[in-house]
């Protein structure tokens, strides 16, 4: 089953050693397995809300997420992405952004940091509106829930998510207009960007996962009703699946961020770059069908929850980039320790279950360490 699983993501790495070898040595080796070894700590929690999101789709829609999915994360988000920020910030072509990348690395690496506010903004707000509406959803198992049961509560407000996370942009983008003019105003013109590009964060967010679940919602309703002919379940189950593949795309392109900002405090050279977080970006999407065939998920409760707190401390640190330099490190060992966390509380669990302890519930939940 692992060999199985991970057989793609394998091939896929001695052939980008084997390039990197080919390009630029054996530094180009290591540079390349360092990247790789960068994306999959970076995005494992990643992996584990991609799959808690794949459980839900058929083995059809699983196999287009490992095979089309795959080419939008490497040659979307892992190659063309920076091109595109090049382009649209320097105001150039594609043409004169690859031209740059391949010529002037150091250039090119400076035109991509200049844009990371507008990029933080995004991602950060996009991921910041999953993790709140994670926490203000009223749900049977609850991890911390000395925590979880007052947010469910808030959570009954209307749009409350929406005002949260709008209160964030505006003190995150108020904050750096205010110290860019305090140095000079060299970046003042950028605060108006951050807003902009948080906003359209939060817009993609709320299109994406409004669109993903209108449909799976009419999905169960029509399931339950079983009125409709068996052909207009499954266009419907289509659609459906469409739209939750297309939300686990705009949830990789957040997640991704981080990885290719953090590339450029490796190398700037974007061939390896693109080899280096391609072949981490395949195991990352290997390890999330991995958790589904397992039942992973089920087995072990709140992975689910310690994957979204991880999204909620990857959200406050890209808007927390927008002015303060982060170390990557810190950023992959968050979400790291948040899902090991979560995943000894769910040992804990399924252990006291089996000792035949039914009282593990939000007493325990509550007290977990």
């Amino acid at each position: 089953m692992l060999l199985k699983t991970f057989r793609w993501s394998f091939a896929v790495t001695a052939v980008g050693l084997a390039l990197g070898v080919w390009y630029g040595g054996w530094t180009a080796f290591g540079v390349i397995a360092i990247l790789a070894v960068l994306e999959i700590s970076l995005s494992f929690d990643n992996a584990v809300v991609n799959a808690g999101i794949l459980k839900k789709m058929s083995a059809f829609w699983q196999k287009i997420f490992l095979t089309v999915g795959v080419l939008i994360a490497v040659f979307g988000m892992r190659l063309a992405f920076p091109v595109v920020i090049v382009a649209v910030t320097a105001k150039k072509s594609p043409f004169e952004a690859v031209n740059l990348a391949l010529t002037d690395k150091d250039r090119y690496e400076q035109l991509v940091t200049d844009a990371h506010p507008a990029i933080a903004a995004f991602g950060g707000m996009f991921l910041l509106m999953i993790f709140l509406d994670f926490i203000f959803e009223e749900r049977d198992i609850k991890w911390l829930g000395w925590l979880e049961r007052p947010l469910a509560k808030l959570g009954k407000v209307d749009m409350l998510s929406v005002c949260i996370a709008l209160i964030v942009l505006l003190i995150t983008s108020m904050t750096f207009a205010t110290h860019a003019h305090q140095h000079g105003g060299a970046h003042a013109d950028k605060a108006q960007t951050v807003l902009i590009s948080g906003i359209a964060g939060l817009i993609t967010y709320m299109i994406v996962g409004g669109l993903s679940g209108f449909f799976e919602d009419r999905l169960e309703a029509e399931e339950e009703r079983e009125q409709e002919s068996n052909r207009s379940a499954v266009v419907l189950a289509g659609q459906a699946a469409f739209f939750m593949f297309l939300y686990l795309e705009v949830l990789d392109a957040s997640f991704s961020f981080d990885g290719v900002i953090g590339a450029f405090a490796i190398t700037n050279d974007i061939v390896l770059m693109a080899l280096g977080l391609g072949i981490g970006a395949m195991y990352v999407r290997s390890l999330t069908v991995y958790l589904v065939r397992q039942g992973t998920l089920d087995d072990y409760v709140y992975l689910e929850h310690g994957a979204h707190y991880a999204i909620g401390a990857l959200a406050v640190i890209l808007m927390v980039t927008i002015q303060y330099q982060i170390n990557e490190v810190i950023t992959g060992l968050v979400g790291v320790v948040l899902i090991g966390w979560s995943f000894w509380s769910s040992v804990r669990r399924n252990r006291a279950a089996a000792e035949g302890d039914g009282s593990v519930g939000a007493a325990d939940e509550a007290k977990v360490p």
